[in-house]
Formats: C-alpha cells, structure tokens, sequence
C-alpha cells in the first residue's frame, strides 16, 4: 500500500555518515516526532534528474521552508551512506543543510509503497520520485510523479507552495 495524505510515516533505520566518518543509524521517527519536515526521495544518488533537477530545487527553497519554520529537509534515496555523503558534497546539499539518508535494503522505501525497478538502468527496489510534507510524522502534502525522469510535481518550490 502506498502512503497517502493523513498517514503516519512508518519508522525505518536509515544511515548516514557520522563525524568520525562512520556509518551510524538514525530511525526517522526521531528527526520527525514532534516536528515540521520535508522529505524528497528518488531513484538514485549521481542520476540524472536527480542531480540536476531535484536536489537543486531543494537547495534553493531552504530559505523558504526556514521561513515556513520547517525543522528539517530531508533527502531519501536507495544508496549507501558512502554514497550519499559524497553526493550530498559534490551537489552542496548537505552544506545548505539538506540530511541526506541511505535507504540500502530499501527498508523505508518498501514500507512507504513507493519502490521501483527500472532493469535496463539497473535500478531494483529503487525509490520512486516524490516530495512530502509531514508533521509530528503525520503526511500533510504528497507529490508524487509520475515517471522517473521527471521533476516537476515533487521539486523543493512546489512542495514550498503547498505549505
């Protein structure tokens, strides 16, 4: 089943990389308990859309969801923590202050009904493209798109809108 307006997240250990460099767990229920959050996800880290759409409109609408008092940006993708933190500092997210997770068993990805499998890319279990909007873990704003390479539903200023 997929997630849907109303919906709590369901809680999943995600990992990132800590400051000794080490992977370390995070559950999403303690960045989203009792708070205001954005969450984005994609199919991958290095793709793309993803690169060159979807994280930079996140980047550019800090500001906004600051001003929105939006506790925490968070991006979600099927990678590694490795990756991601590579990723989060080729892109500039993390120094805009976007958390980037890794979702490696798809844990989190399976449990919000959201997991793709493009074979001719080599994407399996990956994450479908979206953006939401959640307090105290509770789904306010849902945008998902409709096909992989596309960004537009799910980007930073549209969820900004929404809010």
């Amino acid at each position: 089943m997929t997630i849907a307006i109303g919906d709590s997240l369901p809680d999943a250990t995600l990992l990132r990389l800590g400051a000794d460099g080490r992977p370390e767990e995070v559950t999403l229920s303690s960045l989203t308990k009792g708070r205001k959050v954005a969450l984005f996800a994609l199919p991958g880290a290095f793709t793309g859309t993803c690169t060159t759409a979807h994280v930079p409109s996140f980047i550019r609408s800090m500001d906004g969801f600051r001003g929105k008092d939006v506790e925490a940006v968070i991006c979600i993708a099927v990678n590694d923590p490795f990756v991601m933190k590579a990723w989060s500092d080729s892109t500039g997210a993390g120094e805009a202050g976007i958390e980037m997770l890794g979702d490696p068993g798809s844990e989190f990805t399976k449990a919000m009904g959201m997991e793709m499998t493009a074979p001719p890319v080599g994407f399996y279990d990956r994450s479908k493209r979206y953006s939401l909007y959640a307090e105290d873990g509770v789904v306010k704003q849902l945008n998902l798109e409709e096909g992989p390479g596309q960004c537009e539903i799910s980007a930073g200023e549209t969820l900004l809108e929404q809010i």
